[in-house]
């Protein structure tokens, strides 16, 4: 872990869109990136001149074209809606930079396909910051030791529904909830159990339901789609059942390993055996310590999408987490679950050279 201020090999980047979600977590994490931060671009000319000044950026511009024929710029971050999404990622890449982009990417996966079309040899990042959450990583890690694998399956709760018309939400491409925040468990599920094959929405009369994801490797996921659960509550829960062990991730933080005992049904007569080869393991942020690994930028994977971006970038690697073949894989999930009812909908194979867990 290094701060800005202490590497030597930067790149020259520029924000395309500085509106609330970017000021709160996409700027502060520059504080910890191989950048130098040379311009600022949105819309809104007084916001973008306040936001340069205060982040030492040398200019600030209303036009994405115009900052990148007068900028020497290496990559930039994407932070607008998924509508413009497309157009000014498409834009960067035929000007020849690398870009990262807030999640959703898109309204629909094709543009997705066009994405990757403009993308020619640069790296191309989607920040799905559930991919990138330290409890994740940890699940994934855990699930790919000899023992503990394959992943079975994967139970979600999450606080949302879907849309009962979702053909009419594709066609008329409305930006529902489903797509804003619908991407976050399907990205994490995604990146644990691997590309999906099929999806099955069974929707209740009353809101909420159940999202079946059968994954090509044979896993199925089940997405508990909690509608009426308080937001306000750390509602948002996941459970992962592979070869003789349980991880859990709760409240996207604490993350428990469940490798139970040794058991012998009628005479297993103590559950905490001697020895710490059984039982459970637990990690979680020390939240009286005012150190990197318990802020919100790092638990919640904001400066782990932003770092990986980087790191290839300089590395002159591909991305190998949250990639543009990655937000296709979910994009098209979010569609066939739009297309569900109920129904078996296959998901049409992309991209084969992905890593089955991403």
């Amino acid at each position: 872990m290094s701060y800005q201020r202490e590497f030597t090999q930067k790149l020259n980047v520029a924000v395309v869109g500085v509106g609330m979600h970017t000021y709160r977590n996409i700027l502060p994490a520059v504080t910890f990136l191989p950048v130098s931060l040379r311009a600022i671009c949105d819309i809104d000319a007084g916001k973008a001149e306040v936001t340069a000044a205060q982040y030492g950026a040398r200019a600030w511009y209303t036009s994405s074209r115009e900052m990148y024929r007068n900028e020497e710029l290496d990559a930039v971050f994407l932070s607008v809606s998924p509508q413009l999404h497309p157009v000014l990622a498409c834009e960067a890449f035929d000007a020849g930079l690398h870009v990262w982009m807030e999640k959703p990417p898109a309204m629909r996966a094709s543009e997705v396909e066009e994405m990757i079309r403009h993308r020619g040899d640069k790296v191309g990042v989607v920040g799905f910051k559930k991919v990138f959450m330290p409890s994740t990583r940890k699940v994934i890690e855990i699930l790919l030791m000899e023992g503990y694998g394959p992943l079975r399956s994967i139970l979600g709760e999450y606080p949302m529904t879907i849309p009962e018309d979702g053909e009419s939400v594709l066609r008329e491409r409305r930006y529902v909830n489903w797509l804003a925040n619908g991407c976050h468990p399907l990205s994490l599920m995604l990146a644990v159990g691997g590309p999906v094959s099929a999806v099955v929405v069974h929707r209740s009369k009353h809101g909420g339901g159940a999202c079946i994801l059968h994954f090509a490797d044979g896993a199925i996921g089940n997405l508990h789609l909690a509608a009426g659960s308080p937001l306000s509550q750390p509602t948002e829960r996941y459970a992962f059942s592979g070869n003789n062990c349980h991880l859990v991730i709760d409240n996207s933080s604490r993350v428990t390993f469940q490798r139970g005992i040794p058991f012998d049904y009628n005479r297993t007569a103590n559950y905490a055996p001697a020895g710490l080869d059984s039982g459970a393991i637990v990690w979680e942020p020390q939240n009286s310590l005012a150190t990197l690994e318990n802020k919100s930028l790092f638990t919640q994977g904001f400066y782990g999408e932003m770092r990986h971006f980087c790191d290839q970038i300089l590395a002159g690697q591909p991305a190998s987490l949250g990639s543009l073949e990655f937000a296709l894989q979910v994009m098209k999930v979010y569609e066939a679950a739009l297309l569900s009812d109920g129904n078996m909908v296959a998901v049409q194979e992309s991209n084969k050279g992905e890593g089955a867990r991403l």
